[in-house]
């Protein structure tokens, strides 16, 4: 029940919205481009990490609005790392999907 509830908590995010949209646009490409069962099980697991990353990020946010509603430089740190982990999750599924590409050329 709490990972449905928390799926709910993270559709409300665009930025998760936009990923899985982005999620469905690479799985298909995958499968329509002929990549190897291992390459798309491997871009499956980077998409899982991914949204695991972007789950946890939005739970930081949220601690960190309850915990200090006004503004506060701890809570801007901590956004930001929020984000940049995010962000490196984002670039290890695009350089794997890049090298991916690369192969099926």
């Amino acid at each position: 029940m709490f990972s449905i509830g928390g799926l709910k908590r993270l559709w409300g995010e665009t930025a998760f919205r936009h990923e899985v949209l982005a999620i469905i646009l690479v799985l298909a490409g995958l499968f329509v481009f002929g990549a190897a069962l291992l390459q798309i099980l491997t871009a499956t697991i980077l998409i899982l990490i991914l949204i695991a990353t972007e789950a946890l990020n939005t739970a930081l946010e949220c601690i960190v609005d309850h915990v200090s509603p006004d503004w506060a430089e701890f809570a801007r740190d901590a956004k930001d790392l929020g984000s940049l982990a995010v962000m490196c999750v984002l670039l290890a599924n695009g350089v794997y999907l890049v090298s991916v590409a690369v192969s099926l050329l």
